[in-house]
């Protein structure tokens, strides 16, 4: 009823929305023996799923893609990113050949539009957990009709210097290769790369004496480690003003995504529809 108030108050349309209450719901309960079934070697009770259901709706709505009566859930306006992720991970969980969930950030540059990953997720990836995100964020470029050229991003590029984090990102690097092979997509991916190597293309002649199909022409960003990430595109989105629509998750089954608690109306909408696309994608 106080969706409908405030659907009337505001003149929005709601013909062919379903509102769900999860307190009153005829499938909650369906759901609760299915969150049981599903959780209860890791401790889960009957009481507790039952609880879940009825007063988290990142859980009921989990469950309803989990059933098949949803294809994607966007979340996080009113919860946090693990409140909002737990129950996927927990249920969904990641795609075939997919070793872990990760996100990206498309870069609505004037220019061109980026995909910088991962800047949400994964906080000090090692070098397997760095090629899965490369390939999945490859995918994401694909299913969004961007030619992927993945620029493994690091301190320094080629041969010019050593370091724990550089060999990390060589050794992604050859490992994302391996996979890109053996999916077929075809998909250069090329590093370690700085960040001016990998998109502007003077400066990958200087840098860059091999022939390459990435540097100077990236399309997609691999950061080495989340605080790179995180801070590279709150930088680039501060100073340039750009619109960075994101956190976008991949690696699961189905999609769910993560809004900002200071989300606008034009952030949900977008969200949305990124993940009505992965989901026909998927």
């Amino acid at each position: 009823e106080e969706v409908q108030q405030l659907a009337a108050q505001l003149q929005v349309n709601l013909e062919g929305v379903t509102i769900i209450d999860a307190a009153t719901s005829p499938d909650t309960q369906k759901y609760a023996d299915l969150l049981y079934e599903t959780r209860k070697a890791k401790g889960m009770t009957p009481g507790t799923a039952l609880d879940l259901v009825q007063n988290d709706p990142n859980y009921y709505g989990t469950l309803m893609m989990f059933e098949g009566a949803a294809d994607g859930m966007v979340s996080g306006a009113c919860h946090t990113t693990a409140d909002t992720m737990r129950p996927a991970l927990q249920i969904i969980k990641t795609a075939p050949g997919i070793a872990l969930v990760s996100s990206v950030f498309f870069m609505l540059l004037p220019e061109k539009v980026y995909i910088y990953g991962d800047c949400a997720i994964n906080v000090a990836p090692d070098a397997t957990q760095l090629a899965n995100i490369a390939v999945s964020s490859a995918d994401t470029a694909i299913a969004f009709g961007i030619r992927p050229r993945v620029a493994m991003l690091s301190y320094a590029t080629g041969e010019s210097n050593t370091g724990d984090l550089i060999t990390k990102v060589r050794e992604a690097t050859e490992q994302a290769k391996v996979l890109v092979e053996a999916a077929g997509t075809g998909v250069p991916v090329e590093g370690p790369l700085q960040f001016d190597a990998a998109v502007d293309p003077e400066v990958a002649k200087l840098k860059v004496k091999t022939k390459s199909e990435v540097a100077g022409q990236a399309t997609v960003c691999i950061f080495p480690d989340l605080n790179t990430g995180n801070n590279a595109y709150k930088a680039v989105q501060q100073a340039s003003e750009c619109v960075a629509m994101g956190p976008i998750m991949q690696g699961l089954k189905k999609p769910v995504n993560d809004l900002s608690r200071g989300c606008t109306v034009d952030d949900i909408v977008n969200t949305v529809v990124i993940t009505c696309i992965q989901s026909m994608a998927s």
